[in-house]
């Protein structure tokens, strides 16, 4: 077992957003964790999903979301739940998956928050600026989803440990 060291920082924490928690949030949640478990950073970043609607929550990741996920070495665990306002306060990172998610998080809160932001915001110009939703789409919408977030994740992960040695 690692025993993770008295003076160790304190872990960071990470939340995506998405409307239900099924589909883009879980994703974003799976391939993250599958990215600081690869490299080696689990003792330093805690990695949640939520959704802005709680229409899904205590279901699992939708079947094609998982499935498409699957494909790829990626294994979506997750539990929907409805974001909570004070998620705001304890995450140090809330990214949102298109405009819309981000709009209903910032309302929320009295006061902006600067740690509330967009996937894109991690991701090139040349990706749309909202992740869409595959919901009612057919399987290449999944795998859009997938490819926007396996962009982003490098650099989400410099952002949340940004003195890591590569």
């Amino acid at each position: 077992m690692n025993a993770v060291p008295d003076d160790a920082p304190a872990a960071r924490r990470v939340l995506f957003v998405c409307m239900g928690n099924i589909c883009r949030s879980p994703a974003g949640e799976g391939v993250f964790r599958a990215l600081v478990e690869r490299e080696g950073l689990s003792h330093l970043i805690d990695i949640d999903s939520a959704g802005t609607i709680g229409y899904h929550s205590g279901k699992p990741a939708d079947a094609r979301m998982r499935q498409a996920a699957s494909t790829r070495g990626y294994d979506l665990t997750s539990i929907s739940r409805q974001v909570r306002a004070w998620d705001l306060d304890e995450f140090d990172l809330v990214i949102a998956m298109d405009r819309d998610n981000l709009a209903d998080l910032q309302s929320l809160s009295p006061s902006p928050k600067a740690h509330v932001c967009l996937l894109s915001d991690f991701l090139e110009p040349r990706w749309p600026r909202d992740v869409p939703d595959p919901y009612y789409g057919g399987e290449p919408g999944f795998h859009e989803v997938l490819d926007m977030i396996e962009a982003a994740c490098p650099a989400i992960l410099a952002r949340l440990v940004p003195d890591r040695v590569p």
